[in-house]
């Protein structure tokens, strides 16, 4: 049956990461482990930080969201992923490929907005300290929340209202565990040829312009804080702008290598693809947990008054 876009195809088959069985076998079992650990651990932060009064602050309040939208961002496409490596053939229907789509360009997007309302809050924390609690207040920080996920979503709809429009009539075969749009419209029966340059400016060049100005930004407020001179609070504010860094080029570095380059096969395309989607979402939180003190304490703390209460709830 043929869809209103008068395409012929209604799956697509996915070529997987691998066609070997005993890799498919090793690659659900580190990944299950993976997700088994990381998962719950990120559940965590965001009670954590959620239950302690003393992590009532803008930069706390959207890690929790960042946690949150990672969570949600390796709900996509790792769960069909886990149940494929026991598919010889493996397929997905043309409405669960425009699906996945769909939520891996909100909520990616959503991330990339939400780094730059973190990157304000600094600027603000650093840069003018005394109007910190005025400017940041809870409803700024709901907004700017809000913002970022309909901002995400509007990128998201563009790229649809794009890709929906393709007509497929040919193959159907993606070379990729997930659908994405790099592989998808070169499925497509008619010249793609600006589509994909509109692609790359609304994926890849702008996830590079958000990428420099982020650099730019913390590289700014590093060096205001190196010129300040030395204190405890100083040394915190930096390490904290570290911290950030590294989740930007964690989060970003692998969007800009699949989008920012010609929509052709490379040899990493689907290692990077496999950190973009499944690894790095999960561990960004967890890079920002191993370096904050008061998360880590604070965790120790919660998971302390629930071993107590458990061993009260047995003695009852």
């Amino acid at each position: 049956m043929e869809h209103e876009n008068g395409t012929g195809v209604t799956e697509f088959v996915l070529l997987g990461l691998s066609q070997t069985w005993e890799i498919q076998l090793f690659l659900f079992i580190l990944f299950l482990i993976f997700y088994s650990v990381i998962l719950p651990a990120n559940i965590l932060i965001i009670l954590t930080i959620q239950g302690n009064p003393h992590l009532d602050s803008p930069m706390y309040f959207f890690l929790a969201n960042l946690a949150f939208l990672d969570i949600c961002y390796c709900s996509v496409t790792p769960p069909k992923m886990l149940i494929d490596f026991f598919n010889r053939h493996k397929t997905i229907s043309y409405e669960g490929c425009m699906t996945q789509l769909f939520f891996l360009h909100f909520l990616g997007a959503a991330e990339v907005f939400l780094l730059m309302a973190m990157a304000f809050d600094r600027y603000i924390a650093i840069c003018n300290p005394l109007r910190y609690a005025s400017v940041m207040s809870r409803d700024i920080c709901c907004g700017l929340v809000v913002a970022s996920w309909a901002g995400g979503l509007m990128h998201s709809i563009f790229q649809m209202t794009l890709i929906t429009r393709l007509p497929f009539c040919g193959p159907n075969e993606l070379d990729n565990f997930f659908c994405d749009i790099p592989q998808v419209i070169k499925l497509a029966c008619t010249d793609i040829y600006m589509l994909e340059y509109l692609m790359f400016f609304s994926s890849g060049l702008s996830t590079l312009m958000c990428f420099l100005l982020l650099l730019i930004s913390y590289g700014a407020l590093l060096v205001r804080l190196r010129v300040g001179g030395p204190s405890k609070g100083m040394s915190k504010a930096a390490s904290t702008c570290v911290t950030h860094i590294i989740l930007i080029f964690i989060m970003l570095s692998p969007a800009i290598y699949i989008y920012g380059h010609p929509f052709c096969n490379f040899p990493l395309d689907k290692v990077v693809s496999v950190f973009h989607t499944v690894v790095f979402p999960l561990m960004n939180p967890m890079i920002y947990t191993l370096r904050n003190k008061e998360i880590i304490s604070s965790m120790k703390r919660l998971m302390g008054r629930h071993r107590l209460w458990k061993g009260k709830q047995e003695e009852v």
